[in-house]
């Protein structure tokens, strides 16, 4: 695996929008909050078009995020939002240049497209993490831009985890792959599927019915996605839904119930997803969770 330059002040840090579209008011916090870490911002006036939902056609999202991979000044390029339309822009991409001069691509839900791509193809590490339309001046202290900085300056991200009845706490070690589970199914059987094997995969997921949760996780399941992984993550499974007639259980129960018959670490309470809460990680790097003080505590490490 190989991790990109971790940042240093007066590095540029470029805004993109693979996804959905965004206004330049909605995003003015966080390039604000940029400037005063230290990092310069850059972005061009098309990171604004519009096309329907989407930040522009797909040959004007895939151009314009074409040109941030191969401007070797920049250092990291912060996705703004998600919603839709990474996926359609993906294949258009060339990452030759970008993998001679890699750098941070960060985001989270719909941006677990280029997480699990670039992993996959390239091994080079990526940034999961909150986006621009999540900044505002109120949260410019808050925890979450904390871990933000540090994952960009490299420092050992640690976060300790609330004991949940249905985890099963125990010490692991092991690559961290994974992303928006809605995102790593609709990849099934793509060039861009995640390969779990011997990783530690985490997954977060939103606005979701309660079956479409099961379904989801019986895929995990039966393309055997969870049988040889070193631990499962699970982080914020928010806003969920359910049918005239209940199905049932939680969401977390029905992870739970998917995993029953494995034997790895079982994780809830991982403060990264879809809630104000959302504490960057390093895909691709070393994470390793353990027992300090009665406490359990996961370190996403600066390394491979």
């Amino acid at each position: 695996m190989t991790i990109p330059p971790y940042l240093l002040p007066g590095d540029t840090v470029a805004l993109a929008a693979p996804a959905r579209k965004i206004s330049k008011t909605e995003i003015l916090p966080a390039m604000t909050w940029l400037k005063s870490v230290g990092f310069n911002v850059f972005y061009d006036e098309r990171l604004f078009a519009a096309e329907h939902q989407f930040a522009g056609e797909d040959a004007v999202r895939a151009a314009y995020f074409q040109d941030l991979l191969d401007n070797e000044n920049i250092k990291a390029i912060w996705c703004v939002r998600g919603g839709y339309g990474s996926a359609r822009i993906i294949d258009r991409l060339d990452f030759s240049r970008f993998r001679q001069h890699p750098k941070w691509i960060c985001g989270y839900s719909d941006i677990t497209v280029f997480h699990s791509h670039i992993q996959r193809h390239y091994g080079i590490a990526t940034l999961h993490a909150t986006m621009p339309i999540n900044v505002t001046d109120k949260v410019w202290q808050s925890p979450v831009l904390q871990s933000f900085s540090d994952a960009l300056t490299g420092k050992t991200l640690t976060y300790g985890i609330p004991d949940a009845p249905l985890s099963r706490l125990q010490p692991f070690t092991g690559t961290l792959v994974g992303g928006n589970l809605s995102m790593l199914y609709s990849l099934m059987a793509s060039p861009s599927d995640v390969d779990t094997t011997g990783k530690v995969l985490f997954i977060e997921d939103l606005d979701e019915y309660l079956y479409h949760i099961d379904r989801m996780m019986l895929n995990l399941k039966r393309s055997g996605k969870l049988s040889h992984i070193k631990a499962l993550l699970v982080g914020h499974l928010s806003d969920m839904h359910d049918n005239t007639i209940p199905f049932g259980k939680t969401a977390e129960e029905i992870v739970a119930d998917h995993c029953r018959e494995f034997g790895f670490p079982l994780v809830f309470n991982v403060p990264a997803g879809h809630l104000p809460d959302n504490r960057a990680f390093r895909m691709g790097c070393r994470t390793e969770g353990f027992f300090e003080d009665n406490k359990f505590i996961i370190n996403n490490l600066n390394h491979a």
